[in-house]
């Protein structure tokens, strides 16, 4: 069998992780395949004309409405006082729609009337309610930091503060509004500090970094695997699926690493801690390394084995083993945040960029899964997933010798456990089957007497009249003579 049929199901071009629209940055599954910045396009697009569509719809009714009340009224008088009337509250209707539209899609982060800066500086339970112990660290933290910028660093922490105001009062709004808002939030603050400010390029990235880390700390418990959205169903179903595939082994996936090896084996241990810890940090950026620092240790443990770099086509089928092998905890609820609330610059370039769509990537092959995929026939498949049986381990003949003694021992005593569990389901099989016949001879029996029973009935005849005894005195009917009387004899 040649490597490309063996990797037929696996294989993913490059080009499929760029943004569809050709734009040449990253894309992500959960935009649609679309980069950040172009999926906020479409987004905006169809959200507007969903909104034209909703005003005319409104506007309609509400002629039909103002037609159906004139015809109702009698009076030439009343109908024009009536109708001026609905003009006028159909002008002030427009107005505040087109105001709320405004509203909604201007930045999160410009400054706006005195009375909502005054509402802004009210004091809020979430905010002035006592921090944990990390928020405290990460506030004072991110004051040192905008210390050293004077002027830009006041005007940046009052931005921030008045976002996370903001953030307060749309908590109502869907996770999606409210990630809008953040990626909002980011984009204009860059843009400003890069026009106004004239910060350079990396020093806005640093600064965006601290930004991320100081707002996201405060807001991760409000909208990280929110109760409004199905978050927490997906990381269920996902466990659930890698949970039935524990038995897919690395030959399966065509994966280049061998864990005999004991450098190859501290690099899987060590991928599989790093993709485990991302589900305890809190700011994105932190989680985004995490994947990173994983996905070196997979190109590492590649080189290890194959003496030489490690290639695309090598790392997809490693990462897909580590994240079956290590099933990392709140899989999708972890890949929605960093989609929602991350820096999009981080995910449209760089490595941080081109490893979470690898890691998007992977999972979405793990939940189309399929017998195919495996070079396995359907029934070896369904049997594997049930968990009727399971791949035949290696062969203690083809260990190396100095593979390790306990994993050696560990793949006997599968092998072993394997045996007696097929033992036993032979015997369990021919145990029913023993009673099944049985029960069956038991039945045919039954049925046999009851059918000679039926033919031939079994009839109870009374009892003939009884002989009398020889020795009794019948003298009368059968004129017998007397019995004999003893004779003593005199000798």
């Amino acid at each position: 069998m040649s490597l490309k049929s063996e990797r037929r199901g696996i294989h993913v071009d490059q080009s499929d992780l760029l943004c569809k629209k050709g734009c040449g940055y990253y894309g992500n599954p959960a935009w649609q395949g679309f980069c950040s910045k172009c999926w906020r396009e479409e987004y905006h697009k169809a959200r507007q004309k969903q909104i034209q569509e909703d005003w005319e719809l409104a506007e309609r009714l509400q002629r039909e409405e103002e037609e159906a009340f004139a015809s109702s009224q009698s009076s030439q008088g009343a109908q024009s006082l009536t109708f001026s009337k609905f003009e006028e509250k159909k002008t002030n209707e427009k107005t505040r729609k087109v105001t709320t539209v405004k509203k909604f899609f201007s930045a999160s982060s410009r400054v706006g009337s005195k009375k909502e800066i005054q509402e802004a500086k009210a004091p809020s339970p979430s905010i002035n309610r006592q921090t944990s112990i990390e928020t405290d660290r990460v506030s004072k933290e991110f004051i040192e930091f905008l210390k050293t910028f004077h002027k830009t660093g006041q005007e940046i922490y009052k931005q921030t503060k008045l976002f996370l105001e903001g953030m307060h009062y749309k908590r109502d709004l869907s996770i999606e509004e409210q990630s809008e808002c953040a990626q909002d939030f980011y984009h204009n603050v860059a843009e400003r500090m890069q026009t106004r400010g004239k910060v350079p390029p990396e020093r806005v990235e640093k600064i965006m970094d601290q930004i991320e880390k100081y707002i996201m700390t405060r807001l991760y418990k409000h909208v990280f695997c929110p109760e409004t959205t199905d978050d927490e169903k997906k990381d269920l179903a996902i466990q659930k699926r890698i949970r039935a595939l524990r038995w897919v082994t690395p030959q399966m996936l065509c994966v280049p690493v061998n864990e005999d090896i004991p450098e190859v084996s501290d690099m899987v241990v060590k991928a599989i801690t790093d993709i485990i810890e991302m589900d305890s940090k809190r700011v994105p950026r932190d989680k985004l390394a995490c994947i990173t620092k994983c996905s070196k240790h997979i190109f590492n443990a590649i080189k290890i084995t194959k003496n030489e770099p490690a290639s695309a086509d090598d790392f997809l089928p490693t990462l897909i083993y580590i994240v079956l092998k290590g099933n990392p905890p709140r899989l999708q609820s972890n890949i929605q945040y960093i989609t929602r609330f991350c820096n999009p610059s981080r995910l449209m370039t760089g490595e941080d960029g081109y490893y979470f769509t690898n890691l998007c990537c992977a999972v979405a092959f793990i939940e189309k899964l399929d017998a195919q995929s495996l070079n396995l026939s359907q029934e070896d498949f369904d049997r594997y997933m049930s968990g009727q049986t399971s791949p035949r381990k290696q062969e203690a003949e083809s260990w190396s010798p100095d593979a390790c003694l306990g994993i050696k021992q560990m793949y006997k005593n599968l092998d072993l456990l394997s045996q007696l569990n097929e033992r036993q389901e032979r015997i369990m099989n021919e145990a029913k089957k023993l009673e099944k016949d049985l029960i069956d001879w038991t039945d045919g029996i039954t049925r046999e007497v009851q059918d000679i029973v039926e033919k031939y009935p079994l009839e109870i005849k009374p009892p003939n009249q009884p002989l009398a005894a020889i020795d009794s005195e019948n003298i009368e009917n059968d004129k017998l003579p007397p019995p004999l009387q003893p004779q003593v004899y005199a000798g």
